[in-house]
Protein backbone atom coordinates (compact mmCIF):
# COMPACT_ATOMS: atom_id res chain seq x y z
CA UNK A 1 0.00 0.00 0.00
CA UNK A 2 1.43 3.37 -1.06
CA UNK A 3 1.97 6.12 1.49
CA UNK A 4 1.04 9.71 0.57
CA UNK A 5 2.83 12.45 2.51
CA UNK A 6 2.21 16.21 2.43
CA UNK A 7 4.23 18.70 4.49
CA UNK A 8 6.11 21.98 4.38
CA UNK A 9 9.88 21.85 3.90
CA UNK A 10 11.44 22.29 7.39
CA UNK A 11 13.64 25.32 8.02
CA UNK A 12 16.66 23.06 8.56
CA UNK A 13 16.55 21.88 4.93
CA UNK A 14 16.63 25.37 3.41
CA UNK A 15 18.89 25.31 0.35
CA UNK A 16 19.37 21.53 0.24
CA UNK A 17 19.08 19.63 -3.02
CA UNK A 18 15.69 17.96 -3.35
CA UNK A 19 17.15 14.43 -3.34
CA UNK A 20 19.21 15.21 -0.22
CA UNK A 21 16.19 16.72 1.52
CA UNK A 22 14.09 13.67 0.65
CA UNK A 23 16.79 11.36 2.00
CA UNK A 24 16.95 13.23 5.30
CA UNK A 25 13.19 13.54 5.72
CA UNK A 26 12.26 9.93 4.98
CA UNK A 27 15.41 7.94 5.80
CA UNK A 28 16.03 7.02 2.15
CA UNK A 29 19.29 6.69 0.29
CA UNK A 30 20.05 9.55 -2.09
CA UNK A 31 19.79 7.06 -4.95
CA UNK A 32 16.30 5.92 -3.93
CA UNK A 33 15.18 9.51 -3.38
CA UNK A 34 16.38 10.43 -6.88
CA UNK A 35 14.48 7.47 -8.33
CA UNK A 36 11.22 8.61 -6.69
CA UNK A 37 11.74 12.11 -8.06
CA UNK A 38 12.44 10.77 -11.57
CA UNK A 39 9.32 8.60 -11.39
CA UNK A 40 7.17 11.68 -10.76
CA UNK A 41 6.34 10.75 -7.19
CA UNK A 42 7.52 14.07 -5.74
CA UNK A 43 6.02 17.52 -6.19
CA UNK A 44 7.14 20.85 -4.77
CA UNK A 45 4.44 23.53 -4.58
CA UNK A 46 2.26 21.46 -6.89
CA UNK A 47 4.82 20.96 -9.65
CA UNK A 48 7.30 18.22 -10.46
CA UNK A 49 10.91 19.12 -9.76
CA UNK A 50 14.40 17.84 -10.59
CA UNK A 51 16.56 16.05 -8.05
CA UNK A 52 19.14 18.86 -8.16
CA UNK A 53 16.62 21.65 -7.48
CA UNK A 54 17.19 23.51 -4.22
CA UNK A 55 14.33 23.51 -1.75
CA UNK A 56 13.05 26.51 0.18
CA UNK A 57 11.80 26.38 3.74
CA UNK A 58 8.00 26.44 3.79
CA UNK A 59 7.57 25.12 0.25
CA UNK A 60 4.87 22.46 0.11
CA UNK A 61 6.20 18.97 -0.46
CA UNK A 62 3.97 16.15 -1.70
CA UNK A 63 5.45 12.67 -1.87
CA UNK A 64 4.15 9.21 -2.80
CA UNK A 65 6.22 6.60 -0.98
CA UNK A 66 6.07 2.98 -2.17
CA UNK A 67 5.30 0.24 0.35
CA UNK A 68 8.35 -1.02 2.23
CA UNK A 69 9.91 -4.12 0.66
CA UNK A 70 9.06 -7.41 2.30
CA UNK A 71 11.85 -9.44 3.89
CA UNK A 72 13.13 -12.24 1.62
CA UNK A 73 12.31 -15.82 2.51
CA UNK A 74 15.42 -18.06 2.76
CA UNK A 75 15.44 -21.10 0.49
CA UNK A 76 17.92 -23.93 0.24
CA UNK A 77 20.48 -23.11 -2.44
CA UNK A 78 23.84 -24.76 -3.07
CA UNK A 79 26.69 -22.28 -2.71
CA UNK A 80 29.85 -23.34 -4.58
CA UNK A 81 32.97 -22.91 -2.46
CA UNK A 82 31.16 -22.67 0.88
CA UNK A 83 33.07 -24.97 3.24
CA UNK A 84 32.19 -26.21 6.72
CA UNK A 85 35.26 -25.95 8.96
CA UNK A 86 33.64 -27.27 12.13
CA UNK A 87 30.20 -28.47 13.15
CA UNK A 88 28.72 -29.80 16.37
CA UNK A 89 25.31 -29.76 18.04
CA UNK A 90 25.52 -26.05 18.88
CA UNK A 91 27.59 -24.25 16.25
CA UNK A 92 28.76 -24.43 12.68
CA UNK A 93 31.87 -22.57 11.48
CA UNK A 94 32.16 -21.93 7.76
CA UNK A 95 34.77 -20.57 5.37
CA UNK A 96 32.84 -18.10 3.21
CA UNK A 97 33.81 -17.63 -0.45
CA UNK A 98 33.70 -14.42 -2.46
CA UNK A 99 30.35 -13.05 -3.64
CA UNK A 100 28.28 -14.52 -0.83
CA UNK A 101 26.37 -12.55 1.82
CA UNK A 102 25.64 -13.82 5.32
CA UNK A 103 21.87 -13.95 4.86
CA UNK A 104 19.26 -12.90 2.27
CA UNK A 105 18.54 -9.18 2.13
CA UNK A 106 16.20 -6.95 0.17
CA UNK A 107 17.71 -6.22 -3.24
CA UNK A 108 20.31 -9.03 -3.12
CA UNK A 109 19.78 -11.79 -5.67
CA UNK A 110 23.01 -13.74 -5.14
CA UNK A 111 23.85 -16.60 -2.78
CA UNK A 112 23.97 -16.47 1.01
CA UNK A 113 25.65 -18.50 3.75
CA UNK A 114 22.29 -19.18 5.40
CA UNK A 115 20.77 -20.63 2.23
CA UNK A 116 23.93 -22.62 1.47
CA UNK A 117 23.78 -24.26 4.88
CA UNK A 118 20.10 -25.05 4.41
CA UNK A 119 21.07 -26.86 1.20
CA UNK A 120 23.63 -28.87 3.19
CA UNK A 121 20.94 -29.90 5.65
CA UNK A 122 22.28 -27.82 8.54
CA UNK A 123 19.52 -26.74 10.92
CA UNK A 124 20.18 -23.37 12.52
CA UNK A 125 18.72 -21.71 15.60
CA UNK A 126 15.27 -20.20 15.06
CA UNK A 127 15.94 -17.03 17.08
CA UNK A 128 15.77 -13.73 15.24
CA UNK A 129 14.03 -12.79 12.01
CA UNK A 130 13.42 -15.68 9.61
CA UNK A 131 15.92 -14.41 7.05
CA UNK A 132 18.65 -14.09 9.71
CA UNK A 133 18.18 -17.22 11.81
CA UNK A 134 21.38 -18.40 13.43
CA UNK A 135 23.33 -15.32 12.31
CA UNK A 136 25.41 -13.78 15.10
CA UNK A 137 27.83 -11.74 12.95
CA UNK A 138 28.38 -10.99 9.27
CA UNK A 139 31.01 -10.52 6.59
CA UNK A 140 30.68 -8.32 3.51
CA UNK A 141 29.79 -10.17 0.31
CA UNK A 142 33.31 -9.80 -1.09
CA UNK A 143 35.16 -10.37 2.18
CA UNK A 144 36.11 -14.02 2.50
CA UNK A 145 36.87 -16.16 5.52
CA UNK A 146 35.48 -17.46 8.78
CA UNK A 147 31.97 -17.09 10.16
CA UNK A 148 30.31 -18.87 13.08
CA UNK A 149 26.57 -19.53 13.12
CA UNK A 150 24.40 -20.84 15.94
CA UNK A 151 22.55 -24.14 15.69
CA UNK A 152 21.03 -24.19 19.18
CA UNK A 153 19.07 -21.46 20.92
CA UNK A 154 21.56 -21.46 23.79
CA UNK A 155 24.46 -20.98 21.39
CA UNK A 156 22.63 -18.10 19.70
CA UNK A 157 22.15 -16.22 22.98
CA UNK A 158 25.67 -16.87 24.27
CA UNK A 159 27.39 -15.94 20.99
CA UNK A 160 25.32 -12.79 20.50
CA UNK A 161 26.36 -11.68 23.97
CA UNK A 162 30.00 -12.59 23.32
CA UNK A 163 30.11 -10.47 20.16
CA UNK A 164 28.34 -7.60 21.95
CA UNK A 165 30.76 -7.76 24.88
CA UNK A 166 33.77 -7.98 22.53
CA UNK A 167 35.08 -11.26 23.92
CA UNK A 168 35.35 -12.87 20.46
CA UNK A 169 38.85 -12.74 18.93
CA UNK A 170 38.32 -11.71 15.32
CA UNK A 171 41.48 -11.55 13.20
CA UNK A 172 41.65 -10.39 9.61
CA UNK A 173 44.45 -9.97 7.12
CA UNK A 174 44.28 -7.13 4.65
CA UNK A 175 46.61 -5.85 1.96
CA UNK A 176 46.62 -2.05 1.99
CA UNK A 177 48.18 0.50 -0.30
CA UNK A 178 51.43 2.06 0.85
CA UNK A 179 52.91 1.81 4.34
CA UNK A 180 50.97 2.89 7.43
CA UNK A 181 52.83 5.23 9.78
CA UNK A 182 53.19 3.99 12.47
CA UNK A 183 53.48 0.39 11.32
CA UNK A 184 51.40 -0.73 14.32
CA UNK A 185 48.53 1.23 15.82
CA UNK A 186 44.88 1.63 16.72
CA UNK A 187 42.15 3.50 14.89
CA UNK A 188 39.50 4.68 17.34
CA UNK A 189 37.04 6.63 15.21
CA UNK A 190 33.21 6.55 15.10
CA UNK A 191 31.52 5.17 11.99
CA UNK A 192 28.14 5.92 10.48
CA UNK A 193 26.57 6.09 7.05
CA UNK A 194 28.32 8.43 4.63
CA UNK A 195 26.47 11.77 4.36
CA UNK A 196 26.12 11.24 0.60
CA UNK A 197 23.64 8.41 1.21
CA UNK A 198 25.27 6.32 -1.53
CA UNK A 199 25.70 3.15 0.53
CA UNK A 200 29.17 3.91 1.84
CA UNK A 201 30.11 4.33 5.48
CA UNK A 202 32.54 6.87 6.87
CA UNK A 203 34.22 8.23 9.98
CA UNK A 204 31.53 10.61 11.19
CA UNK A 205 31.34 12.68 14.38
CA UNK A 206 28.61 11.21 16.54
CA UNK A 207 28.77 7.84 14.78
CA UNK A 208 28.92 4.47 16.51
CA UNK A 209 32.14 3.81 18.48
CA UNK A 210 34.53 1.76 16.35
CA UNK A 211 37.98 0.43 17.28
CA UNK A 212 40.43 -1.31 14.94
CA UNK A 213 43.92 -2.51 15.92
CA UNK A 214 46.40 -3.12 13.10
CA UNK A 215 49.94 -4.48 12.85
CA UNK A 216 52.12 -4.65 9.74
CA UNK A 217 53.29 -8.22 9.18
CA UNK A 218 55.00 -7.73 5.80
CA UNK A 219 55.86 -4.66 3.75
CA UNK A 220 56.29 -4.54 -0.01
CA UNK A 221 57.21 -1.71 -2.35
CA UNK A 222 53.65 -0.65 -3.10
CA UNK A 223 51.62 -2.23 -0.31
CA UNK A 224 51.62 -3.66 3.20
CA UNK A 225 50.10 -6.82 4.62
CA UNK A 226 48.37 -6.08 7.93
CA UNK A 227 46.88 -8.21 10.67
CA UNK A 228 43.72 -6.62 12.03
CA UNK A 229 42.05 -7.23 15.37
CA UNK A 230 38.57 -5.80 15.74
CA UNK A 231 37.10 -4.68 19.02
CA UNK A 232 33.84 -3.64 17.40
CA UNK A 233 32.02 -4.98 14.36
CA UNK A 234 30.63 -2.08 12.34
CA UNK A 235 29.61 -2.39 8.71
CA UNK A 236 32.69 -1.94 6.47
CA UNK A 237 34.74 -1.10 9.60
CA UNK A 238 38.17 -2.22 8.38
CA UNK A 239 37.61 -0.75 4.94
CA UNK A 240 36.47 2.60 6.36
CA UNK A 241 39.27 2.86 8.91
CA UNK A 242 42.00 1.92 6.42
CA UNK A 243 40.63 4.47 3.98
CA UNK A 244 40.59 7.08 6.77
CA UNK A 245 44.32 6.37 7.28
CA UNK A 246 44.76 6.97 3.53
CA UNK A 247 45.84 3.39 3.05
CA UNK A 248 42.72 1.75 1.55
CA UNK A 249 42.48 -2.00 1.11
CA UNK A 250 43.92 -2.99 -2.26
CA UNK A 251 41.08 -3.43 -4.76
CA UNK A 252 38.54 -1.53 -2.65
CA UNK A 253 37.44 1.03 -5.20
CA UNK A 254 34.40 1.98 -3.13
CA UNK A 255 36.79 3.45 -0.56
CA UNK A 256 39.38 5.02 -2.83
CA UNK A 257 41.76 2.23 -3.82
CA UNK A 258 43.97 2.63 -6.91
CA UNK A 259 42.42 0.52 -9.71
CA UNK A 260 45.78 0.31 -11.51
CA UNK A 261 47.46 -1.51 -8.62
CA UNK A 262 44.50 -3.87 -8.21
CA UNK A 263 44.52 -4.70 -11.91
CA UNK A 264 48.25 -5.38 -11.86
CA UNK A 265 47.80 -7.79 -8.95
CA UNK A 266 44.70 -9.43 -10.41
CA UNK A 267 42.52 -8.32 -7.48
CA UNK A 268 38.88 -7.64 -8.40
CA UNK A 269 37.57 -6.95 -4.87
CA UNK A 270 38.88 -5.67 -1.55
CA UNK A 271 41.88 -7.69 -0.35
CA UNK A 272 40.38 -8.62 3.01
CA UNK A 273 40.12 -12.05 4.62
CA UNK A 274 38.78 -13.24 8.00
CA UNK A 275 41.74 -15.46 8.80
CA UNK A 276 41.15 -16.46 12.44
CA UNK A 277 38.18 -16.69 14.79
CA UNK A 278 38.43 -17.58 18.46
CA UNK A 279 35.83 -17.72 21.24
CA UNK A 280 34.66 -19.78 24.19
CA UNK A 281 32.41 -22.59 23.02
CA UNK A 282 28.87 -21.48 23.93
CA UNK A 283 27.88 -24.65 25.78
CA UNK A 284 31.16 -26.39 26.62
CA UNK A 285 32.99 -23.30 27.82
CA UNK A 286 36.35 -24.38 26.36
CA UNK A 287 38.25 -21.96 24.11
CA UNK A 288 38.11 -22.82 20.41
CA UNK A 289 39.97 -21.25 17.51
CA UNK A 290 39.69 -21.72 13.76
CA UNK A 291 41.89 -20.61 10.86
CA UNK A 292 41.34 -20.09 7.15
CA UNK A 293 44.00 -19.99 4.40
CA UNK A 294 43.96 -17.21 1.82
CA UNK A 295 41.80 -17.92 -1.22
CA UNK A 296 43.62 -18.18 -4.54
CA UNK A 297 43.10 -14.59 -5.74
CA UNK A 298 44.45 -13.06 -2.52
CA UNK A 299 47.36 -15.50 -2.22
CA UNK A 300 48.41 -14.83 -5.80
CA UNK A 301 48.52 -11.07 -5.22
CA UNK A 302 50.83 -11.48 -2.22
CA UNK A 303 53.14 -13.80 -4.15
CA UNK A 304 53.38 -11.27 -6.96
CA UNK A 305 54.42 -8.56 -4.51
CA UNK A 306 57.01 -10.84 -2.90
CA UNK A 307 58.58 -11.51 -6.29
CA UNK A 308 58.95 -7.85 -7.24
Amino acid sequence: MTDHRSMPVPDGLEGDRLDAAMARLFGLSRTRAAELIAEGNVQVDGAEAAKSDRVSAGSWLEVVLPPPPTAPVPRAETVPGLRIVHEDADIVVVDKPIGVVAHPTVGWTGPSVLEGLLAMGVQLATSGAAERQGIVHRLDANTTGLMVLAKSETAYSVLKRAFKERTVDKRYHTLVQGHPDPLRGTVDAPIDRHPSGDGRFAVVAGGRPSVTHYDTTEAFRAASLLEIKLETGRTHQIRVHMSALRHPCVGDRLYGADPTLAERLGVSRQWLHAVRLGFDHPTEGRPVEFESPYPDDLAKAVEMLREE
